[in-house]
Formats: C-alpha cells, structure tokens, sequence
C-alpha cells in the first residue's frame, strides 16, 4: 500500500462503508502478524497462525486494493 493508496482510503472511507472495513480489516491483521513477528521464539501453533494470517492479510490487501481501482474507475 503506497501512500497515493492510503490517501485516498483517509478521503473516501467515510463515504464507503466497504472501504473503511476492508482497511480496518487489513490494519488489523498488519498488528496481529507484527506481534507474533516480533517474539524471538515461536512455537509450531504460532508458526502455523503465522502463516495463515499472512495468507488473510495478503487476501485483505487484494481485495482492498480491487475496491480502490473500482472507486477510482467511477470516479
């Protein structure tokens, strides 16, 4: 997410009920995959978190970034 992107979420995501959960979604993953990032040691239940909230944030970031070119389009 470049910061083109981020401005126009901060502009439109109280016009877009859409937009704002899909962000909200995404932002909320970042700090779940940063917090097990961030602890030295994981065990293999943490690394299989991992993995999987990588997977649903990499999914979050696609569809956040299909409703911004779609907005954009209309605009």
């Amino acid at each position: 997410m470049d910061q083109r992107d981020r401005d126009f979420i901060q502009e439109n995501a109280d016009k877009d009920p859409e937009l704002k959960s899909l962000w909200e979604d995404h932002i909320l993953l970042s700090k779940q995959v940063d917090k097990l990032e961030s602890k030295p040691f994981r065990n293999p239940t943490e690394e299989q978190s991992l993995r999987q909230l990588k997977k649903q944030k990499l999914e979050a970031k696609t569809r956040l970034a299909d409703r911004i070119d779609a907005l954009r389009a209309a605009q």
